[in-house]
């Protein structure tokens, strides 16, 4: 008994379009035709095309296949390989669910970069974007860097530099800068990549920091702006003169 290419296709649960596919790049031999010119399917060829069928539903790609028909080598190491592919896409989707069973319960950690626990939920949104903005210039030592500083509780003068009106007076910022600089000084001492973040950066400091500021600008009101630069002038002057 002959099949036509529409049984045969009917029978391996497929379309006419993806047998004469087959046909074209090599994976399935053209039959004998009848008197009448029509292809006449044996059961060689419906065997053959439910294996191609079977191997195309376990994710091997049809180069692979061909390559497998060539040595029992080839197919096993197709197989391994689509094996190991496998394994990386499982654990990349687990991690996912991890991190998506973390959002679910802190709906502001998908503000957040991969990395930081549920306490940086609670940072206020400008620092949430801060951070999603530094793990796309910063290298992995400050990012890892940043992740223990924001596990660690937050401290009143966090609170107030978050809470400072964008028109406190004069007195007001630079007390807070007085107060905030001995707190940056300390992250510093306990994590070295900070201090040199921009130095370290994969894209060059001065693309880096040109991104962070252009953020600081955006995120922060004025009177928090000059806090920081404040501090910054403070942390200039105690820095030992070379």
């Amino acid at each position: 008994m002959a099949w036509s290419t529409r049984q045969l296709a009917e029978l391996a649960g497929t379309t006419l379009k993806t047998v004469r596919y087959y046909h074209k790049v090599g994976l399935l031999d053209e039959p004998e035709r009848a008197a009448n010119g029509y292809k006449q399917y044996q059961i060689r060829h419906l065997i053959r095309l439910l294996r191609i069928r079977r191997l195309v539903d376990l994710g091997v790609p049809l180069a692979d296949i061909a390559a497998m028909d060539e040595s029992d080598e080839n197919a096993d190491q197709a197989l391994r390989s689509l094996d190991a592919e496998l394994a990386a896409s499982i654990e990349r989707q687990q991690r996912m669910r991890e991190e998506l069973a973390v959002v679910l319960r802190h709906r502001a950690m998908a503000d957040l970069p991969p990395g930081f626990d549920a306490s940086a939920a609670d940072l206020p949104a400008a620092d949430r974007a801060l951070l999603l903005i530094f793990s796309r210039v910063f290298g992995p030592a400050t990012m890892a860097a940043l992740q223990e500083l924001q596990a660690a509780p937050r401290t009143p003068v966090d609170s107030e530099f978050d809470a400072l009106p964008a028109d406190a007076s004069e007195e007001a910022r630079q007390q807070l800068a007085e107060r905030y600089a001995p707190e940056i000084r300390r992250q510093y001492q306990d994590h070295p990549a900070l201090e040199d973040a921009g130095a370290t950066a994969p894209r060059g400091e001065a693309f880096t920091m040109s991104v962070v500021v252009q953020g600081l600008v955006e995120l922060y009101n004025p009177a928090q702006i000059d806090v920081l630069q404040r501090v910054n002038a403070i942390l200039e002057e105690d820095r030992p003169s070379s």
